[in-house]
């Protein structure tokens, strides 16, 4: 039984690793191609946007671990089966429980280890891969204004600048049009770029200012400091639940100021603490449909279908109830249901 055991869990092994790789892969493609105008907007260089995307990897993991466990299992299960080894084994007195227990094991270590990463890994990269995306977008590190030329930083703000040496600028000519109704532009003899936790500002020294608002205002001035609001750290209006660690999420279930976060934080914790689960009930309802077909007088060729359509199912039903939970009642619920189906599995897959 130990060699069975090895024979599963090592096709079972290979076939995750090389599709999480893949997967993962393609995956780390696509999130590159979709942030690739960081490197056409900002000026940012490969390096540094190459360690951005590797930041998303973890999430990206996260995601799709329960995707290729169940994978995995069926592509290796119905290989047996469509080799007859399965009905060998089980004409040898090995039970679909026997058969059955590699892969539970496995999905029982991808269980905890997804656990892990959801908790402790994924919180923390998500947390420096906003804080290094708003560093390379918005801080000095990725500011560099051409001499002699307009700068738009933003829509509406642009910046001409005759000398640049490190941060320091001078004759700087600003035109700042964002807001219709208070438009400014400001010549001045020499200026700064400084880093405030709101984003860049420029300290501007002897110049002029005119503003276009219900009145025109003109008017001279030694030192001027213009928040240039490019942007927020923190995000602004949106809240970045995927960096809040996992205690910090716990504690703000308590005290979420709007019932949209509150919404927000409950579906993030049922990702965090229970989309680790589906690693054991995807597999099991995948050993189920094929194990108990497989011993039927009529091979079911089906069985692979229907696997996946239950899988289809399985997943439908946990990301729409978790995007749904409105209180820790909800959520408690939730986990219940998980509980009872992966009895419920068990007790189909287990049964003489």
């Amino acid at each position: 039984m130990k060699i069975l055991n090895r024979y599963f869990l090592r096709q079972l092994f290979a076939i995750f690793v090389m599709l999480l790789l893949v997967l993962t892969g393609l995956a780390w493609m696509v999130q590159i191609m979709s942030m690739m105008k960081l490197l056409l907007n900002y000026g940012i260089n490969i390096g540094s946007f190459l360690g951005l995307t590797l930041l998303m990897l973890p999430f990206i993991v996260s995601i799709i671990v329960p995707f290729v466990s169940f994978i995995a299992v069926i592509f290796v299960y119905n290989k047996m089966i469509s080799d007859n080894e399965i009905t060998v084994m089980a004409a040898s007195g090995l039970s679909p429980r026997q058969m059955a227990r590699p892969a539970l094991r496995l999905a029982a270590v991808l269980t905890l280890a997804h656990l892990a990463l959801n908790i402790w890994i994924v919180p923390a990269s998500q947390a420096q891969f906003y804080d290094t995306q708003w560093n390379l977008r918005y801080g000095l590190a990725h500011m560099k204004l051409q001499e002699s030329a307009f700068t738009e930083l933003a829509d509406g703000l642009v910046v001409y600048v005759d000398k640049v040496s490190g941060h320091d600028l001078s004759q700087v000519m600003l035109s700042d049009m964002r807001d219709k109704k208070s438009e400014m532009t400001i010549f001045a003899e020499k200026g700064k770029l400084v880093s405030t936790v709101r984003g860049l500002s420029i300290v501007m020294t002897n110049g002029s200012l005119q503003a276009n608002g219900d009145a025109i205002t003109t008017g001279t001035f030694e030192s001027f400091d213009m928040d240039l609001n490019i942007a927020d750290r923190s995000g602004g209006g949106s809240f970045k639940v995927r960096r809040v660690s996992s205690l910090g999420l716990v504690k703000s279930v308590l005290d979420s100021p709007t019932a949209k976060q509150h919404k927000t934080v409950l579906a993030e914790m049922s990702t965090r603490f229970l989309s680790p689960i589906m690693n054991l009930i995807l597999v099991a309802l995948c050993l189920a449909v094929l194990l108990r077909s497989s011993l039927l007088r009529r091979r079911a060729s089906f069985a692979p279908a229907v696997a996946v359509g239950a899988m289809a199912v399985a997943m439908a039903a946990f990301m729409s109830s978790s995007n749904m939970i409105e209180s820790l009642t909800q959520f408690g619920i939730l986990a219940l249901g998980q509980m009872a189906a992966l009895a419920v599995i068990l007790f189909v897959l287990f049964k003489k």
